[in-house]
């Protein structure tokens, strides 16, 4: 059998998906997908993906922690907190870091934001970065709506996030 050169392997790599119970989530209710988080005893190096599905009998999901895998996803423009409120928000521009935010203040349909901290203070796992991603009306990509959202104007944004996923640490 030959070892094959760097070229010769595929650009997308291996898809990893794997099983985790709901009691290890920061959500416990997780839907399909949504972002997820596992827990961790250091707060910020979770484990993150998005929920492909769950089996609510055995509250168990399957979730995606492929590396490099591109979804959409509701994204909160958050920068910081002042204790349980948002403090200051930004646009959010292409390769911006996007953080699974574990504050209590959240939208319920947002588990993501650009705040490295939750609202007490924590820090907020790294889950992926902001990319340009299809239109719905053709195949061009959305690069000239960047940035998305305003200085000074808090708002939840739908856009594509490149995950961070498992082995990229």
């Amino acid at each position: 059998m030959a070892i094959h050169n760097d070229y010769e392997r595929s650009s997308e790599g291996a898809v990893r998906h794997w099983e985790f119970p709901y009691a290890r989530l920061e959500n416990v209710t997780p839907l399909p997908s949504e972002p997820f988080a596992v827990l961790s005893l250091l707060p910020g190096t979770q484990l993150t993906g998005v929920v492909l599905t769950i089996d609510a009998v055995n509250t168990i999901i399957v979730g995606d922690v492929t590396c490099s895998m591109v979804t959409l996803q509701n994204i909160r423009n958050v920068l910081t907190y002042a204790g349980n409120v948002e403090a200051t928000w930004g646009p959010i521009n292409i390769g911006d870091p996007i953080y699974y935010d574990r504050s209590a203040t959240m939208p319920a349909d947002c588990f993501l934001s650009t705040s490295p901290a939750d609202n007490v203070a924590g820090a907020n796992a790294l889950f992926g970065f902001a990319v340009p991603g299809p239109l719905a009306a053709n195949w061009d990509t959305d690069i000239a709506s960047f940035p998305y959202g305003a200085a000074l104007v808090a708002s939840t944004q739908r856009l594509c996030v490149m995950q961070v996923g498992a082995g990229a640490h």
